[in-house]
């Protein structure tokens, strides 16, 4: 009985107080416009790619639309070869043909909220990586039709995990709000992390526990994530993901 109350309480303060805090603040802030109506445009994050010579590969991750805000980032993967004159987007989304290229500008926004980087690897590094990248991508096995589900994946951050997965190198952990990011094809999935540098045990994407020099220490519940970083100091919390050093919000 004092086990389960004590379950309890520590469930209500590190999951629904925080998430009920940001969920009252988001719905405070956000617009909350239709996509039609919402911003898609370029924030500005890169410059032209003529004008950045070297290759790149970066992570952008910007807050869902409407009340999804609460939650949720939308992830993307965005690469340029040397000498380039443009970049290359891969999103995933829930219509149509689910992994989309070049759907939107690369550093574009997502209904209306500002992209953060997530990670990015750039010169000679990332020059190795985009064939890796192209790779990983070209054998999704979720790009179908139907190949979508918001919750608790396959999604896009469920893709851009895959990606990552493939760039252990790379070192970049999606955030903790990038629901999906732990859903696995495999009902009970105990392997290594994205980055190679931790384990991790996920049951359908709604439980589990990760650690990782990478992606930190992570508990998962219903797809909620708390936890925190000890490579870049940082909490994580449901609703609010990472506050502390390259937090994304």
């Amino acid at each position: 009985m004092h086990l389960m109350r004590f379950l309890s309480i520590a469930f209500a303060c590190a999951f629904l107080a925080p998430l009920a805090l940001h969920a009252a603040w988001w719905l405070s802030h956000d617009t909350a416009v239709a996509w039609n109506q919402a911003d898609w445009s370029s924030a500005r994050l890169l410059p032209p790619a003529r004008t950045k010579n070297e290759a790149l590969v970066h992570i952008y991750a910007a807050r869902t639309g409407r009340w999804k805000g609460i939650f949720a980032h939308h992830s993307w993967v965005v690469i340029k070869e040397r000498g380039a004159s443009s970049y290359t987007r891969y999103d995933k989304v829930a219509w149509g043909r689910p992994v989309k290229v070049d759907g939107w500008a690369p550093d574009a926004r997502w209904y209306g909220h500002r992209p953060t980087l997530v990670g990015a690897v750039e010169g000679a590094a990332a020059e190795a990586l985009i064939p890796k990248v192209r790779a990983a991508v070209a054998r999704y096995p979720y790009n179908r039709s139907g190949g979508y589900s918001v919750w608790p994946g396959p999604n896009s951050n469920s893709f851009v995990a895959h990606v990552l997965a493939a760039i252990p190198e790379a070192g970049i952990a999606l955030p903790p709000t990038a629901i999906g990011k732990d859903w696995h094809a495999k009902s009970v999935y105990l392997g290594a992390t994205p980055s190679g540098t931790g384990l991790q045990l996920s049951l359908a994407g709604l439980l589990g526990f990760t650690v990782g020099w990478v992606e930190g220490i992570e508990i998962n519940v219903l797809s909620l994530v708390t936890g925190f970083d000890l490579r870049r100091p940082a909490v994580k919390l449901p609703g609010f993901g990472r506050i502390g050093f390259d937090s994304v919000g």
